[in-house]
């Protein structure tokens, strides 16, 4: 840790600026509080940037757990104590539509884009810049960091976006295909805008938009949701999710507010961060970005520090931030760049890891196949035909698991290295025309306990590959369209199990756990909606396709 000594030091005060007004390119008035050390002299400067309010990034006084019923998930800013202490100036603005800024929400679209290089620019300017401009923050503040990077202001050095997803349909809205509702049923009543018209008027026509509302309304998924149902007559009551329900395959509403359609604008160098537990939706977006910038790059890969989990307000590994920014915005060589470009936490064991790529060096892509029985095992089982079932069940009861199927190995006999993505080939039938899996990866302790190491999900009617844009253990899914399942027929599923870097323990077992819904009992952030009809889930095990969990295991 002795680059923790080349780091600058605490030896400012806080000046404060607030209320600031910057004039964007089309008239918009964009709100700003300057947050500068209490000297004379130019610094560099970072930028926050989002929909979660300004005022409220300094309101807590202390750290506390990542609540949704306290709505304190949006205080992701950063320190700012910490880094204009340590001679930087930090600029924390309202995108337009929110808060204190005038105009219309946007989204991340481009509009708020183009606002970002504006801010940029602006900053830039002032007389207490240096002329060199970074960003800070988490989740969507990390997220329009890509975003803003891909407008190329000239005065933008270098980025450090920590928990970012950069495909909004696959990792944020819909998983596999299948609606993220858990999170956006609370979202949009922790962010920092009043009322707004879907911005699918705009891609869509309102005609249009309103037409496909009137069309699910009567499907069961709304009719058996009070909640969707309303959110579909009254557009304006929570119109981001309504523009995720009329708009259920990727396409042009996605692809603007998507980092991934543009990383190869992206020339500044990058420090991307996530955690292993977010593979619902920023873990993947890291690792989609480290294979898609083509800059100077440096990624952690780790999990929260914190025993109760996520603390806000966020204030997560800000020395190797302020390492970064040191090295990019204030030229002071830290050494940062002459270390391996990956660091990744080994979850299991607890052990870190330096890598030059993703996978590591030394993965090797290792097949269990489920059997009838329920076992998960390396031998390829015998080609008689046998299959196994559950049936889900819409009308759970609160506080009960949904049925599923496990498949289990025996007690491992040495340590077992998972790091990579993952994917699952399931040979299936079903007595509907689609139906939802959630299929979850968990480590099982020798005295029975369990916990989860990833996750994946796919519509069956989403099924469709990409071949071309598929990779070793991570399927590729269109999601352009769906196409329904024949009642009875036998099909393949690939599955895109979110990737880890987990190490199971001797006397461990790895399970497979496939279900057919999830539930706010499992995750009350993270749940999705799922097949509204009781559907018979057939696993058919025979010679013509071998159902198997493809994992990089490390060597």
């Amino acid at each position: 840790m002795d680059w923790l000594k080349q780091l600058s030091q605490p030896t400012y005060t806080v000046l404060a600026d607030r209320g600031l007004k910057v004039m964007a390119r089309d008239g918009t008035r964009l709100a700003c509080d300057v947050f500068r050390p209490d000297a004379s002299g130019t610094f560099p400067a970072l930028l926050s940037y989002s929909v979660y309010g300004k005022d409220i990034q300094r309101s807590a006084e202390r750290r506390l757990p990542l609540s949704p019923a306290r709505g304190n998930g949006g205080l992701e800013a950063g320190n700012t104590e910490f880094f204009v202490s340590r001679g930087y100036v930090h600029v924390i603005a309202d995108c337009r539509g929110s808060g204190d800024s005038d105009g219309v929400y946007d989204f991340q679209g481009r509009r708020e884009q183009e606002d970002g290089y504006d801010l940029i620019e602006w900053i830039s300017a002032q007389p207490w810049c240096n002329g060199n401009v970074g960003m800070l923050g988490m989740s969507y503040f990390a997220v329009i960091q890509y975003l803003v990077a891909a407008t190329q202001p000239p005065h933008l050095k270098a980025i450090a976006p920590y928990e970012a997803y950069s495909d909004r349909y696959r990792h944020s809205v819909y998983h596999g295909g299948i609606l993220n509702e858990g999170f956006y049923h609370q979202w949009w009543g922790h962010v920092s805008v009043g009322t707004m018209r879907p911005l699918s008027f705009r891609y869509l026509g309102e005609e249009e938009a309103l037409k496909r509302a009137r069309a699910l309304m009567k499907t069961p998924e709304v009719a058996d949701s009070p909640f969707l149902y309303i959110t579909l007559k009254y557009p304006e009551k929570n119109p981001l999710l309504f523009d995720f329900l009329i708009n259920p395959h990727d396409g042009p509403f996605y692809w603007e507010r998507s980092p991934c359609r543009y990383f190869e604008k992206i020339k500044i160098p990058c420090f991307i961060a996530a955690r292993w537990s977010g593979w619902p939706i920023h873990l993947p977006g890291a690792l989609a970005a480290w294979a898609g910038i083509d800059t100077p790059k440096r990624m952690l890969l780790m999990e929260t520090p914190s025993i109760h989990g996520p603390l806000r307000p966020w204030d997560d590994h800000k020395e190797e931030i302020l390492r970064w920014y040191d090295h990019w915005l204030k030229g002071n060589d830290t050494g940062m760049m002459d270390e391996p470009p990956i660091r990744l936490l080994i979850k299991g064991s607890d052990r870190w890891l330096d890598a030059d790529q993703w996978p590591p060096k030394g993965v090797q892509w290792t097949k269990l196949h489920l059997t009838a029985e329920g076992s998960l095992t390396g031998e390829e089982p015998s080609s008689t035909d046998k299959k196994t079932e559950f049936v889900n069940d819409p009308a759970i009861l609160p506080g009960q698991r949904a049925p599923h199927l496990q498949f289990s190995t025996e007690p491992l006999l040495e340590p077992l290295a998972v790091i990579g993505p993952i994917a699952l080939r399931l040979q299936a039938s079903l007595n509907r025309s689609d139906a939802t899996l959630i299929v979850s990866l968990k480590d099982r302790a020798p005295d029975g306990s369990e916990h989860i190491v990833t996750k994946g999900w796919l519509r069956a009617s989403h099924r469709q590959v990409d071949e071309s844009r598929s990779k070793p253990g991570q399927p590729f899914h269109p999601h352009q369209g769906g196409e329904p399942i024949e009642l009875g027929r036998r099909y393949v599923f690939a599955i895109d199990v979110r990737e880890t870097a987990h190490e199971f323990l001797r006397d461990h077992r790895l399970i497979l756990e496939i279900a057919g819904q999830d539930t706010a009992a499992d995750d009350p952030i993270w749940y999705h909606l799922c097949n509204p009809v009781a559907t018979r889930h057939i696993l058919h095990f025979d010679a013509s396709e071998k159902s198997h969990v493809v994992l990089p295991v490390l060597r």
